[in-house]
C-alpha cells in the first residue's frame, strides 16, 4: 500500500512538474520566494491594525510568530524524522524532472514548510477577517495554493509533501486563530 502511494506520488509529481515551461518559470520562482509575499503581509498588518487596534495587532503578531514557529519546526522534525528525499535528490526521478531552481535545497522534503507556512497564515487571517473584510479568505487561499504548487513546479517537493504541509498549515492556522480570538475576548479588544 505504501509503495503504491509513493509510486502514485512520483507519477503525479512528474506529470505536474512536466507541465512547466520556460515561459512560466520566472513567475513560479517569484511566487516560491517568501520575501515576495511582503506586500501581502504588509496589507494584512494594516487590516489588522485597522480592525483590531494596537492591542489586537500585538496579539496577532505574537500568534503569527508562534504559528510559523510551530509549522516550521514541525516540518523540520518530519523532514529529518521521515527522511524522504526531495524529488531533485531522488535518483528515481531526478533524471527526468525539471529543476527550475539553480540548487535543490535540503536533502529531505516531507513535508513542505512553504505550504504549511502559507496555509497557516491564510487560514488564520481568513478566520480573523471573515466578517470584516470581503473576499479576504478567497484571496488568501488562492495565494496559498499558488505558493504551495510552486514547490512542485520548481522541482523541490512531491505532491504529498505539499498536501501534508497544507493540512498542517490549515490545522495550526485554525488553532492560533481560535487562540487569538480568545485573547481578544479576554483583553477586550
Amino acid at each position: 500500500m505504501l509503495e503504491e502511494l509513493i509510486q502514485w506520488d512520483q507519477e503525479m509529481f512528474l506529470f505536474l512538474n512536466g507541465l512547466g515551461t520556460q515561459t512560466w518559470d520566472a513567475f513560479w520562482m517569484f511566487m516560491t520566494k517568501t520575501r515576495n509575499s511582503a506586500p501581502l503581509y504588509a496589507l494584512l498588518l494594516y487590516l489588522t491594525y485597522k480592525n483590531f487596534g494596537l492591542k489586537g495587532t500585538a496579539i496577532v503578531l505574537v500568534s503569527i510568530a508562534l504559528l510559523i514557529t510551530c509549522t516550521d519546526q514541525l516540518s523540520n522534525f518530519f523532514k529529518y524524522g521521515v527522511g524522504r528525499l526531495r524529488p531533485c535528490h531522488d535518483p528515481e526521478v531526478n533524471g527526468v524532472m525539471r529543476l527550475v531552481k539553480s540548487y535543490c535545497g535540503g536533502k529531505f522534503g516531507y513535508f513542505s514548510a512553504h505550504a504549511a507556512n502559507s496555509f497557516g497564515p491564510a487560514t488564520f487571517f481568513a478566520i480573523l477577517f471573515h466578517k470584516k473584510v470581503k473576499y479576504i479568505g478567497l484571496v488568501l487561499v488562492i495565494w496559498a495554493c499558488i505558493v504551495a504548487y510552486s514547490r512542485i513546479y520548481i522541482g523541490v517537493h512531491y505532491p504529498l509533501d505539499v498536501l501534508t504541509g497544507m493540512l498542517v498549515g490549515i490545522f495550526f492556522g485554525w488553532v492560533f486563530a481560535r487562540l487569538a480570538i480568545f485573547a481578544f475576548q479576554k483583553l477586550g479588544t
